[in-house]
């Protein structure tokens, strides 16, 4: 199974020169120890930044520059700070073109569950709700399966819904999956010594299987 900075890495793959990218809170963060430096980026967090540049070293460390998770961060040449409603305005102006989510659940419809477990104490929705409402793709980055062994990736989602229909592509500890237009997960890759029957026991929502599925590549 992928380690979470693998899944990171491996999202940094999505990563197109040009875009607009919102990161999550917890592994999504880590996507940008991982983009190339040939790829020109601008990673954007709902608490007012444009230009997040990668986790700093600790004699880098900037108590006063964090991320929406309350990270300390660094910033790139010709970053931005502004207040929360400016950042919020890019948000729902349709200005973010990739959005990196972690979640609790994903339909085989898409539908993403990612802010709140009923009866436990959570942070809020943040700038969730914002974000897959607003940006043209929409990955997730998350484990396969709960700490009690049951699949996250659902016919349907059990928790309160954060997003319908939103989520393109998934990247767990154990695959890379596509949301197919008329429902179900597309798998498209492996992780390294992970068998396509395992992914299968693992997946309560329908999986499609087109051919031989290819393990994930790290270079």
């Amino acid at each position: 199974m992928l380690t979470k900075d693998q899944i990171a890495q491996r999202i940094a793959k999505e990563v197109k020169t040009g875009q607009y990218i919102n990161l999550g809170i917890g592994i999504p963060t880590l996507v940008a120890n991982f983009i190339p430096s040939k790829i020109d980026v601008v990673l954007q967090s709902e608490n007012g930044l444009l230009g997040i540049g990668p986790f700093p070293n600790e004699d880098k460390v900037d108590p006063d520059l964090i991320n929406a998770g309350k990270q300390t961060i660094t910033m790139t040449k010709g970053s931005a700070l502004f207040n929360s409603a400016d950042s919020f305005a890019m948000i729902r102006g349709g200005h973010v073109h990739l959005t990196i989510l972690g979640a609790m659940e994903v339909s085989e419809n898409g539908d993403i569950a990612n802010w709140k477990i009923p009866g436990k104490m959570v942070k809020g929705m943040g700038g969730a709700m914002d974000l897959v409402a607003s940006a043209e793709n929409i990955i997730v980055a998350m484990q396969h399966c709960s700490k009690e062994g049951q699949s996250k990736l659902l016919p349907e989602c059990s928790l309160p819904i954060t997003g319908i229909r939103c989520v393109k592509k998934i990247v767990s500890d154990l695959a890379v999956l596509e949301i197919a237009p008329e429902g179900g997960f597309i798998l498209l890759e492996r992780a390294p010594g992970v068998s396509v029957e395992e992914i299968k026991a693992k997946t309560a929502g329908k999986l499609i299987i087109k051919g031989e599925v290819p393990e994930m590549v790290f270079e």
